[in-house]
């Protein structure tokens, strides 16, 4: 048998993105909807056509870049789970956002040299940080 797993230390090229899809777990769909709509300033649309009911998070084009949905499912809770970073243009109004919708924000803001981001727990507990891009570049 072969192995079909490339050795990273054989790459000549790093991929665009290392994160391609992202799903996230809520227990009410549309309460969850209503939530990252707000939070992200950004309507959602609920999507039943496929297996499973699902939203999907605001992005110009799944086949360009990173993406992900909201589906029913079971959280992890209380930010136990993996931390998910959404983009948002101005982060404290992003996190004013959080608050109004029933979510939790962690105390800080954390810098690093591409911008700023904070932490926060969702209705459900799953661990979502905000981020804002630097605008200098």
């Amino acid at each position: 048998m072969t192995d079909t797993m490339t050795n990273p230390a054989d790459m000549t090229t790093a991929p665009e993105d290392a994160l391609v899809w992202c799903e996230i777990p809520v227990t009410d769909l549309d309460a969850a909807i209503a939530y990252y709509g707000a939070v992200l300033d950004h309507p959602l649309v609920r999507n039943d056509e496929g297996p499973n009911p699902m939203a999907m998070l605001p992005v110009k084009s799944p086949m360009d870049g990173t993406a992900g949905h909201l589906y029913p499912g079971k959280p992890a809770g209380d930010g136990s789970g993996v931390t998910v970073h959404l983009a948002v243009p101005v982060l404290e109004a992003a996190l004013e956002r959080v608050l109004e919708a029933g979510g939790r924000v962690l105390p800080g803001i954390i810098p690093i040299p591409s911008g700023r981001f904070a932490y926060t727990l969702d209705p459900d507990g799953n661990s979502i940080g905000l981020f804002e891009f630097s605008k200098a570049k």
